[in-house]
């Protein structure tokens, strides 16, 4: 039923010109749907188009071919502008690497997003999102004040702040130690079960695609296989079964 699509891609193709060989062909006619309220993994071994993936549903960047629409909005019509007011209005984004402005507080980084919007940050609805992740009293500190852990969280305050529709998430744990990224990943998960937020994320840990309701496997820029209420040894034996196929076809064609 298209009333719970957040997110869906059909037939998306997207190549990237290679300078010393034929154009690498990241994402392959890819069709599938992500619904609401829902938390999807999405993994694939090195190379299988994971970020490429998240980018083009994330309207960060544009397929070749094939159709992306969130929020039931068709992003393929839409101008630049149009496609950058959607980001901001029903998107939110979390990076590997925080992204936080190192001479701002935890306060200003999280109302960043509404400036530049042209909105002026309400403190107390910026708080807010910043006790929503654990951090209500750290408002007024600076990123190096902060852990690595502390830091991702007021990234994710900052994708939240928006209120968006869809939280995409390219490996939000790649930088963290164990006791963080647990941290980080209840804290995703409670979002889902209590506020009802949308949320798709890349990781290469079996640890983190386990907190997710689905897993959805890519091989070479085609989904393979999904798996759904994974658990981290199943996630991890079937990325072993698909790391060893990939490896030998690569070795059986030459590569």
């Amino acid at each position: 039923m298209a009333d719970n699509q957040a997110v869906r891609l059909e037939q998306v193709s997207r190549c990237y010109a290679a300078a010393t060989s034929a154009a690498v062909r990241a994402l392959d006619e890819i069709s599938v749907v992500f619904e609401r309220t829902t938390f999807t993994a999405i993994m694939g071994p090195s190379g299988s188009g994971k970020s490429t993936l998240l980018q083009c549903a994330a309207g960060l960047d544009r397929p070749d071919s094939g159709r992306v629409v969130v929020d039931d909005v068709d992003l393929g019509p839409l101008s630049e502008k149009a496609l950058t007011e959607l980001r901001r209005d029903r998107i939110g984004f979390i990076f590997q690497a925080f992204n936080l402005l190192g001479a701002l507080s935890a306060e200003q980084n999280v109302g960043l997003p509404l400036r530049l919007a042209g909105r002026r940050p309400d403190s107390a609805e910026v708080r807010a999102a910043l006790a929503q992740v654990g951090l209500g009293e750290r408002a007024g500190h600076l990123p190096s004040q902060m852990s690595g852990g502390q830091q991702q969280r007021v990234a994710i305050a900052r994708a939240l702040i928006t209120r968006p529709k869809v939280l995409f998430a390219d490996e939000p744990t790649g930088a963290l130690d164990s006791s963080s990224s647990r941290t980080v990943l209840k804290l995703l998960r409670t979002l889902v079960d209590e506020q009802g937020q949308t949320t798709i994320m890349v990781t290469h840990d079996p640890v983190a695609a386990s907190y997710a309701d689905r897993v959805v496997f890519l091989v070479d820029g085609r989904i393979t296989d999904e798996m759904r209420q994974p658990t981290a040894q199943g996630v991890a034996e079937h990325m072993a079964l698909l790391e060893a196929d990939t490896a030998t076809a690569r070795v059986g064609g030459g590569e």
